[in-house]
């Protein structure tokens, strides 16, 4: 192009040619770049990039609204139609900038992975799990979506708590990957059933819960949470039953199940008020009270909170002391601290899952998460 121009007009006309040209070029090739992919990006992401191409090809959504029950339409023409009168140009740049964006992202990962942590246990896909200097640290690795426990990240702490009780490490830690320690049950695991499977998803569910939870209850060594940061729901309610629970002080912890008509799991029905008194247990399980480190460590539930500046640092030479401890010893001792209330959990767990199977199956539940799915989609 030449240095000076003389027809600004002329040459500003060129040049939006020219960048549609590349716009609808890049699309293409991000539509197949896509295909490509090897991990799922998640069902926000998968949200986005439909209400993208969707914008890109057939401009702002002119579809009629699903009804409320078909979760999947619904929230796909949500995403669509949240982008407005976007236009296609803009579309079609945003889609192509997403799928470099994860196409980066996979990158960087498989390159992590092809040198892997000392000691990293093969056969996960959800979690980190690694054993070093007789430490067993199991790591929530779905950072993109803080750590939300979906039906495939259930199975494989379940297989690596199990892995983890077998094996030689004198003690187990679990934390999570990147700002969230997690924000609890994925609540897309909910939103891909049809309204006939709703029966089998709820029995499903609750059978895998109690598995989950019966493999807290039953772990036979010291079993440390390391809160990195904000806890939701599920990954509360066990913490009840871990030995120790140090935090950060930027974690906060919640559990909004009458929020989303659901009911307390993970034996916190039970173990919450032992831990904090029924008034302030009350306050979190019924009310959905938020708590800061500072007021989960004063109410019992966190051992002791560390700024988040050095959090790292000190809670694991801490952990890596504790780990030179002899191991049978603290296996015995904390089988002595059990073993009176083991049979005691596993009944209350029995029977929050049974209610949590009525709750799910309940208008009221369905309705909540609607509910809240809207409110999502309208930030």
């Amino acid at each position: 192009r030449p240095a000076q121009a003389v027809c600004i007009p002329a040459i500003h006309l060129h040049m939006t040619a020219a960048t549609m040209q590349v716009s609808q070029k890049d699309f293409e090739k991000a539509q197949e770049q896509l295909k490509l992919l090897k991990k799922d990006p998640g069902n926000e992401t998968k949200l986005k990039l439909y209400a993208l191409f969707k914008q890109a090809t057939e401009g702002p959504c002119n579809a009629p609204k699903p009804g409320m029950l078909d979760f999947v339409k619904k929230a796909k023409w949500d995403a669509w139609i949240s982008l407005g009168n976007l236009s296609q140009d803009s579309a079609r740049q945003k889609y192509a900038e997403l799928v470099s964006s994860l196409v980066s992202a996979e990158s960087a990962s498989q390159k992590k992975e092809a040198s892997p942590e000392e000691g990293r246990h093969d056969g996960y896909e959800t979690l980190i799990v690694t054993t070093k200097n007789n430490i067993t640290k199991i790591m929530f690795n779905r950072p993109d979506r803080k750590n939300a426990i979906n039906h495939q990240m259930y199975r494989e702490i379940i297989k690596a708590l199990e892995e983890a009780g077998k094996n030689d490490s004198t003690i187990a830690v679990i934390t999570g990957n990147g700002d969230y320690y997690s924000s609890g049950n994925d609540l897309n695991n909910f939103t891909n059933v049809q309204p006939g499977e709703m029966e089998k998803m709820a029995k499903d569910g609750a059978v895998l819960l109690k598995e989950f939870v019966g493999h807290f209850i039953d772990f036979p060594k010291p079993l440390i949470a390391v809160v990195n940061g904000p806890a939701i729901g599920i990954c509360v309610t066990v913490l009840g039953l871990c030995d120790l629970v140090y935090a950060s002080d930027r974690a906060t912890f919640h559990s909004p199940f009458s929020q989303l008509g659901q009911s307390p799991e993970g034996c916190s029905s039970y173990l919450f008020p032992k831990i904090m008194g029924l008034a302030k247990a009350s306050e979190m399980l019924l009310f959905n009270k938020k708590l800061t480190a500072a007021e989960a460590c004063a109410q019992g539930l966190v051992t002791e909170v560390f700024p988040d500046r050095s959090f790292q640092k000190e809670v694991w030479a801490r952990l890596e002391a504790f780990a030179s401890l002899p191991k049978n010893s603290l296996a015995v001792s904390k089988q002595l601290l059990r073993s009176m209330e083991k049979e005691k959990l596993h009944a209350v767990n029995s029977r929050e899952c049974e209610v949590l199977t009525e709750r799910w199956l309940s208008d009221e539940c369905v309705n909540a998460i609607v509910s809240f799915f809207q409110k999502k989609s309208k930030l």
